[in-house]
This record gives C-alpha cells, structure tokens and sequence, in this order.
C-alpha cells in the first residue's frame, strides 16, 4: 500500500495525519507512505521526527487586511497557488500512491484535488465541528470525507460520501488509569482541576486560571494543575501578583503543594488522567481527548480560529451535557467561580458531565479509517 497524506499549519492537522500513518505502519509493515506539506511548517518537523518521508509543497493563504506588505504577500500567495499544483502533481506521479488524504491545511487543498484529478483514490479529514471552506469544497471531489462529528455532515453537500470516524488521538491518552496518574503526581484524593491554554497560553484561561488559584489558595479545596504557555510568562506573574500572590514563590517554595504551575505541561496524558475537571480552549482533538477520558469540562472557545469553529466544537459537548461554556467577551470573574463551585459542590453534576463525554467518544478512529482505506484500494 503507497499513501500519500498532506496537512498541516498547526498540529489539529498534522497529528491526526501522523496517527493514521502510524496505525496504517502497524497494519501493513510494508506499506510506503509519504506526507506533503509546507517547508517551513511545523509539519516539517513534526513528520520527519515521527519517521516518515516528507515532500516540500510552498502554499500559503491570503491576508485580508490591506497594506504594502500584505499585497506583496498575497502575490506570492497567488504565485504559491499556481506552483503548488505543478508540485502536488509531479509529488503524485513520482510517488504512484493508491491514495491522497488530506488532513486540513492549505497544503491540503491542491494535493488531495491533484490527486481526484489524476483519477487516484482520494479521502479528506475533516476534525471540527463546523468545517472549513476547502474540505467543503475538497467533499465533492473525494471518494469519502471522513468527520470526527455526525453534527459536521449537515455542512456538506448531500452527494458527498460523508463517514461519521472521530479524531485519531494518542493511544497513552486512552489507557492511562487515574490511580495511576495520580500515583505519578504524589496527589491525594481531593477534586483535581486541570486548566491550560496550548503551548502558547491564552490569556482569558490564565485569567481564569489566577482567579482560581486565588480562591484556591491555601484554602486546600482541590488540587490545580495549570500551563500558562509561552505568551503567559509575562503576563501570569502579574495576575498572580495582582491577587497577592507570588509565583517565583509558589513554584520554587511549594507554597501550597495542591497548585501546581507551569509553562508548559509536557506530560499531558498523565495530568488529563488525574483530572476531574478541565479548563481549556475547544480545539477539536482537545475535545476529542476530553471524551475518551471521560472528563467534565469548562470551554473558552477561541474567537480567533477561522469560522469560529471551537464554538461549534465546544456546542456539540454542550448540547450533550457534557460540559460547561463560557465565551471570551463573557467571561466574569464570579461567573465563573459560581461556575466551579456548582460541580465542587455536586459531585453527582461534576461526574455526570463526565459520563455524558464518554458517550461521545470514538476510541478506535485510526481502526476505521484504515478499514476505510482497504474498502476503496
């Protein structure tokens, strides 16, 4: 089996990419497989260190805001448009793969459409809620465009073959035990509430997240783990000090043993497991983790994400009694205090909410995407 895949941009697009090619690996040691991307994108970086072969593809999207420097950009965009389909081609003639799949990202529109052009077996993957204009477009063209949601089918076009397959997440997301994260972290029984806003942080979480730790604070109510990210390394430390509270000290003194900041959470799988409650944006395999865990959670949908789809990701977990939301422009203070306190204080709502994100999940996404691919090849 020849697969050729192309995404990325960010890691919703990459990482499920990865995920299939992992599992199609384990499957079918012999396969060949082959990823397309940006050269300057983290996919660059991402692929190759997970062991595959990747093929450069210069793409790029347009800027809507008008300037000198956006005009030069954006006609080098209208160049890239025009290479990229020389390129994709030359990529799929080389290459021979029996199918193209595309995982979202610009890089993914002119590989995928290259590929249904060629007259070779197409899929596109589809992670959000609320779909994007090119995988709407792409849905027409392809063989089956595979969706992480049944909500999302309602968005495309009625002769496209749409298949209901989840997100492909990690496996040590899946099997890691809460006795035995918490074993891991040294904590005790006490609610654990997990909040983080990516790498990068995002500044309404970490608002949250100082209000929390606030009402937290030496009160010993719960045990808090949160990730700033890199853009809050400036801004935390005020929050906190605005609250009376010291941050150099609660990290290096262990001021109270039950908070637990960070920049960067790089053992997620185990934090995500100890927890009972999780504050964080609504990017679709973030959402798809919190299902397969079964955990409550409280979503702050980014507004910045192109055709606000974290808000329509976040409704799905809503509509399903799932979890909580709160938009960016609405966040208060005692909102939201009000808001953790309910499910402090019922146990019963707090486990619920739980339950009702397990009966969303998806755990064998790559299993059905690979019987998936073997139906068409």
């Amino acid at each position: 089996m020849r697969v050729l895949l192309a995404g990325g941009g960010t890691a919703g697009h990459i990482n499920p990419a990865i995920a299939i090619a992992q599992y199609i690996r384990s499957q079918d040691p012999a396969s060949e497989i082959l990823f397309a991307g940006t050269p300057n994108g983290m996919e660059a970086q991402l692929v190759t260190q997970a062991g595959f072969d990747f093929a450069p593809v210069q793409v790029s999207g347009f800027r809507r805001k008008m300037s000198a420097k956006n005009i030069l950009f954006n006609l080098k965009t209208v160049y890239h448009v025009i290479t990229a389909d020389f390129v994709a081609k030359r990529i799929i003639k080389d290459f021979r793969p029996d199918i193209v799949i595309g995982t979202g990202g610009y890089v993914s529109g002119p590989v995928v459409l290259a590929g249904a052009k060629m007259g070779i077996k197409t899929m596109i993957h589809e992670q959000n809620a609320f779909p994007g204009v090119t995988n709407k477009l792409l849905a027409k063209k392809v063989d089956v465009a595979l969706l992480a949601v049944e909500e999302a089918k309602q968005h495309f076009d009625p002769s496209a073959r749409c298949e209901v397959v989840g997100n492909p997440i990690r496996e040590s997301v899946i099997f890691k035990t809460k006795e035995e994260a918490r074993r891991d972290l040294g904590m005790d029984n006490k609610v654990c509430i997990l909040s983080f806003g990516g790498s990068l942080g995002a500044k309404v979480i970490n608002r949250a997240a100082a209000d929390l730790i606030e009402w937290n604070y030496q009160k010993n109510k719960i045990n808090h783990i949160h990730g700033y990210g890199r853009l809050g390394v400036e801004h935390f430390p005020q929050m906190l000090e605005e609250r009376g509270i010291d941050l150099s000290a609660l990290q290096a003194e262990k001021a109270d043993p039950n908070i637990d900041v960070r920049e960067y959470i790089n053992n997620m799988a185990t934090c995500l497991a100890a927890a009972d409650l999780v504050i964080c944006r609504s990017g679709a395999i973030t959402l798809s983790e919190l299902q397969a865990t079964g955990k409550a959670s409280i979503l702050v949908p980014s507004p910045y994400v192109a055709e606000n789809h974290q808000f329509h990701n976040a409704m799905v977990l809503v509509n399903h009694g799932a979890a909580m939301l709160i938009e960016e422009k609405d966040y208060k203070k005692e909102e939201f205090l009000r808001m953790v306190e309910s499910v402090y204080q019922d146990r019963e709502k707090l486990a619920q909410l739980g339950k009702n994100a397990s009966k969303l999940a998806i755990l064998d996404s790559t299993e059905r995407i690979y019987r998936l691919i073997c139906g068409l090849i």
